[in-house]
């Protein structure tokens, strides 16, 4: 057997336990850190696939600053563990109907011949001076630039929309106004008083 399929299957393996384990561990932070190893087993099995953008960026992106939120905001939480597992058990029929058709469809992909090794045959092993980085931008900045600009823009809107919304004007709240601060003069602010020395008095 090829070394590859060995390492991909080893990965695979780990991957499916680390996703199993998020869903069903009832601690929510080890739900957490199992996330983040699903998330690096992903990773690898990108960089036998020759992806290291790919791979770099999913453990920069989700394991880097993701789950360090998801962490941080799990243990900022007073989260109820008792009412977590109640939720657990009442939801279970739902969740095994959703993820036995989710499962039944995706063996119906893969058995459909449409992404088997003659179809989709795994790529070719390139030079040391390939980069995946440099291919990825050259495609994605000429056959792909409209699509990418459009991306970039609907991100830029949603972005400006969630600062639109949770920006409220609270009246009991004190607010800096540079307007005002970049007009104030000295005399505003300073008054110079006039008063006599000891000496003075004294005489």
């Amino acid at each position: 057997m090829n070394f590859l399929l060995i390492v991909f299957f080893v990965f695979a393996v780990i991957l499916v336990g680390a996703s199993i384990l998020v869903v069903t561990v009832r601690n929510p932070v080890k739900a957490a850190l199992y996330l983040v190893l699903a998330f690096f087993s992903a990773a690898c099995i990108w960089l036998t696939l020759e992806a290291e953008f790919l791979a770099i960026t999913l453990v920069l992106v989700y394991v880097g600053a993701v789950m360090v939120l998801f962490l941080f905001v799990i243990m900022m939480l007073d989260i109820d563990l008792a009412q977590m597992r109640a939720g657990f058990v009442r939801y279970m029929p739902l969740g095994l109907i959703v993820g036995v058709a989710m499962a039944g469809e995706l063996v119906l992909v893969v058995l459909a011949g449409e992404f088997d090794l003659d179809a989709v045959p795994r790529p070719g092993g390139h030079d040391a001076q390939y980069s995946n980085t440099r291919e990825l931008g050259r495609v994605i900045y000429t056959d792909y630039v409209f699509a990418f600009e459009v991306a970039a823009l609907i991100l830029l809107v949603a972005i400006i929309a969630a600062i639109t919304l949770t920006l409220r004007r609270r009246p009991e709240t004190r607010y800096q106004r540079p307007q005002q601060q970049v007009r104030v003069r000295k005399e505003d602010r300073l008054r110079i008083v006039q008063m006599p020395s000891a000496g003075e008095g004294e005489e």
